[in-house]
């Protein structure tokens, strides 16, 4: 365009649009998958070294690598008689917070204060109240170290792909969704300004949606459940009729997918998964026994 107005030639005003720029590259959420993440976790438990239990607490709180570098000393705070929370100073978008942290989280930061000795120098820290000594170690040589700690401990667990310390910043966001915790309050536990932000940390997977799925169809069934038939020896059982049957088939095929969807064993998850097919295709057969097109039913 520039070549066109120094030649003299009338430029049009919509001589370049919006639609001709090739679109930007998709962000998408890094997260590690569910094998890769316990692989890491194991390794670096494994380890139990200052670094490995860092990269932990990274881990488990979300927070950014520069921000664990610069973790106060009195970073754990007692926010009621059971509750605690890591304490966050202003970091990259000079945002302050507090993070929950369970007591899995408290005992590894424990275990930081244990192991720091071995890297404190003998001579006052510059500048003191850092949780990581910083006299021989600067900011910058901290994140190099932790960096290839990762690296070596990814190495070990075999994982698949690269890992990075905001890789397992990912990591979090996303395991936090699928435990159920709001975007709002994962903005505010992550320290970002925009939910938008927050929305590209989060990895939806198909299986993330179906758990949803069966979930809110678990609600509506318990908020409209199916009529419990009495039991008694002496009182004649009332003859159901297909309707309140196939009802019933399908509230359990809902129940089998909600358990079948939380069990670790993959072995199991897959036999409910064809027990749940099962019954759906005997729904599919009531459908069929009680079209209206058959011109006769069971019901009744």
């Amino acid at each position: 365009m520039l070549d066109l107005a120094d030649n003299g030639h009338l430029l049009q005003p919509d001589l370049i649009r919006r639609q001709d720029f090739p679109p930007r590259t998709l962000y998408l959420p890094r997260p590690l998958s569910l094998q890769d993440d316990q692989n890491l976790q194991a390794q670096l438990r494994q380890l139990d070294d200052l670094e490995s239990n860092l990269l932990l607490l990274v881990r488990f709180t979300g927070i950014r690598i520069g921000e664990c570098i610069d973790l106060p000393l009195d970073c754990l705070r007692q926010v009621s008689a059971d509750q605690w929370a890591l304490h966050v100073p202003p970091g990259k978008l000079h945002t302050e917070r507090e993070v929950p942290v369970d007591e899995l989280t408290r005992r590894i930061l424990q275990r930081i204060l244990l192991l720091r000795v071995s890297v404190r120098p003998s001579c006052p820290e510059t500048p003191p109240g850092f949780l990581l000594p910083r006299r021989h170690r600067t900011h910058q040589r901290w994140e190099e170290i932790l960096s290839r700690a990762l690296a070596r401990a990814a190495h070990r667990a075999d994982c698949t792909p690269k890992v990075t310390p905001h890789r397992l910043r990912h990591t979090f966001a996303t395991t936090m969704v699928r435990l159920g915790v709001s975007l709002p309050a994962l903005m505010q536990m992550l320290g970002h300004n925009d939910i938008r932000m927050t929305m590209r940390y989060v990895q939806v997977t198909q299986q993330d949606l179906q758990r949803e799925f069966y979930r809110a169809s678990h609600n509506t069934t318990l908020r409209h459940p199916v009529p419990k038939l009495s039991l008694s020896l002496t009182t004649p059982l009332p003859r159901p009729d297909l309707v309140s049957i196939r009802d019933s088939i399908a509230a359990a095929t809902h129940l089998l997918q909600i358990f079948r969807l939380d069990l670790q064993d993959s072995k199991a998850s897959s036999k409910l998964h064809r027990l749940a097919q099962r019954l759906r295709k005997i729904n599919q057969e009531l459908e069929y026994v009680t079209a209206p097109e058959n011109g006769r039913t069971l019901a009744g």
